[in-house]
C-alpha cells in the first residue's frame, strides 16, 4: 500500500507540475501576444510626432515673433529680407533638433506608453483601437491619449532638453540679433 502511495503522490506531483508548466507557458504566450498588441497600436498612432510638435512650436513662435516685431517698423522690403534671414536660422533649428527630439521619442516610446496601455487595456480593446472602431473604447483611449502624449513629452524634453536647448538658445540669439540690426539700421 506504500507503493501505491508513493506512486500516486508521483503521479498527482508530476500532474501539478505539468499543469504549472502549461499554464507558465499560456500566461507567457498571452503576455507576448499583449505586447504585440501594443507595439502594433504604437506603430499606427505615431504618438512619437509629439516630439517633432515640440520643436516646431519655438521654431514657429520666433517667426511669429519676428513678424510682429517687424511689422511697420521697416520698410517691406527690409521686413522680408530680415524674416527671410531669421527663417534660415530657424529652419536650422529645426533641422537639428527634430531628429533628437524624434529619436528620444522613439527610443521612450515603448518603456513610456507600454506599461500604461497593457494596463488600461484588455486583448480585447487593444484590437478594437487597431480597428479604430467607433466605440466607448475609442473615447477611452482618446480621453487617456493626452496624457499619455504629455508623459512622453515630459520624458522627451527631459531626455533630449540637454542637447536642444542649446540650439534653441543660438536660434533665439540670432533673431534676436538680426531683429535689432533691423530695427536700428535704415
Amino acid at each position: 500500500m506504500t507503493r501505491l502511495t508513493a506512486l500516486t503522490a508521483l503521479t498527482l506531483s508530476a500532474s501539478l507540475l505539468c499543469s504549472a508548466v502549461q499554464a507558465q507557458t499560456q500566461t507567457l504566450a498571452s503576455a507576448d501576444s499583449r505586447q504585440a498588441l501594443v507595439d502594433k497600436l504604437l506603430s499606427l498612432w505615431h504618438v512619437d510626432d509629439v516630439a517633432v510638435v515640440m520643436v516646431q512650436r519655438p521654431a514657429a513662435s520666433a517667426m511669429e515673433q519676428a513678424r510682429i516685431a517687424l511689422q511697420g517698423r521697416v520698410s517691406a522690403d527690409k521686413r522680408d529680407r530680415t524674416l527671410k534671414d531669421i527663417s534660415s536660422d530657424v529652419q536650422t533649428y529645426v533641422d537639428e533638433a527634430t531628429p533628437l527630439a524624434r529619436q528620444s521619442a522613439q527610443r521612450l516610446l515603448k518603456p513610456t506608453l507600454s506599461p500604461v496601455l497593457l494596463q488600461q487595456f484588455t486583448d480585447e480593446e487593444l484590437r478594437q483601437i487597431i480597428a479604430l472602431l467607433e466605440s466607448p473604447v475609442k473615447k477611452k483611449f482618446e480621453k487617456l491619449a493626452p496624457e499619455l502624449e504629455r508623459s512622453l513629452g515630459e520624458k522627451v524634453a527631459e531626455d533630449s532638453g540637454p542637447a536642444i536647448n542649446p540650439k534653441l538658445q543660438t536660434m533665439t540669439q540670432a533673431v534676436g540679433l538680426k531683429l535689432r540690426a533691423a530695427s536700428i539700421a535704415p
